[in-house]
């Protein structure tokens, strides 16, 4: 994956939206490091939770916005529709509702997972989101271990979902440390996706994917990583079904 142009699924680069980028100078230096790192194009993933007052009928036009800026300063990376809806928000949301927040408008759904560990009512409410759009990633899903965080993960996977680990934290885990959690979760095919899950260009998880990708070199094949770095990512904006080869 030298060189290939990468694809941020979950960033919240709107501005002055969530708790996201704090106005429209901080969401183009967003866009200026995910240049830097290669990537392409980054979905727009606002938060979609009772606690953030994101108006959904209201997205596209600020996503129009967003990109406009890019374009006139010229930086070289598109946005993409989306939106990390929570568990609880998931429940309520109409077909309509859920299309319009799918990454790239092709009906994959990032869901975020309610805070603490995964609960048991997670798998299923997946499988039923799943029957009613394209598919169903699970977001960060390093935030929610609890004791049986492996038996959920699997519980996950076996629902058909996609599980995407925040880049950073992968980046940063020991390649040397036979322990280190997401590292022996990928070897063992439990790792699907990796985004940037970037707030601002002040401070925080950086808006890049890079590192994180070459991390997983350490215990993934080179066929894994393309396809957890090129593959799944464009396939999922184009509203493709898809399961890990591996």
């Amino acid at each position: 994956m030298d060189g290939a142009a990468l694809i941020d699924l979950h960033c919240h680069i709107l501005p002055a939206l969530d708790d996201g980028a704090l106005d429209m100078s901080d969401s183009v230096a967003m866009a200026r490091e995910a240049a830097r790192d290669g990537i392409e194009v980054v979905c727009a993933t606002p938060h979609i939770r009772s606690d953030h007052d994101v108006r959904i009928e209201q997205l596209p036009e600020r996503i129009e916005e967003l990109q406009g800026q890019l374009d006139a300063r010229g930086v070289p990376v598109r946005i993409a529709q989306g939106a990390e809806i929570s568990q609880l928000s998931a429940e309520t949301l109409s077909d309509r509702h859920l299309r319009t927040l799918s990454l790239g408008g092709g009906g994959w759904i990032l869901l975020e997972p309610a805070s603490g560990p995964i609960a048991e009512r997670l798998p299923a409410l997946a499988g039923e989101l799943a029957a009613r759009t394209t598919g169903v990633i699970v977001a960060h899903p390093e935030r929610h271990a609890g004791t049986n965080i492996v038996q959920q993960l699997c519980a996950l996977r076996d629902r058909g979902c996609l599980l995407q680990w925040t880049a950073d934290f992968v980046a940063r885990a020991d390649p040397e440390d036979p322990g280190a959690l997401v590292l022996r979760l990928a070897r063992e095919g439990l790792v699907h996706l990796l985004s940037s899950d970037a707030h601002s260009s002040h401070g925080g998880r950086p808006l890049k994917l890079r590192a994180g990708f070459d991390r997983l070199r350490a215990v993934c094949t080179p066929e894994q990583v393309a396809w957890m770095a090129e593959v799944a990512p464009a396939a999922i904006l184009r509203g493709e079904l898809l399961t890990p080869p591996w």
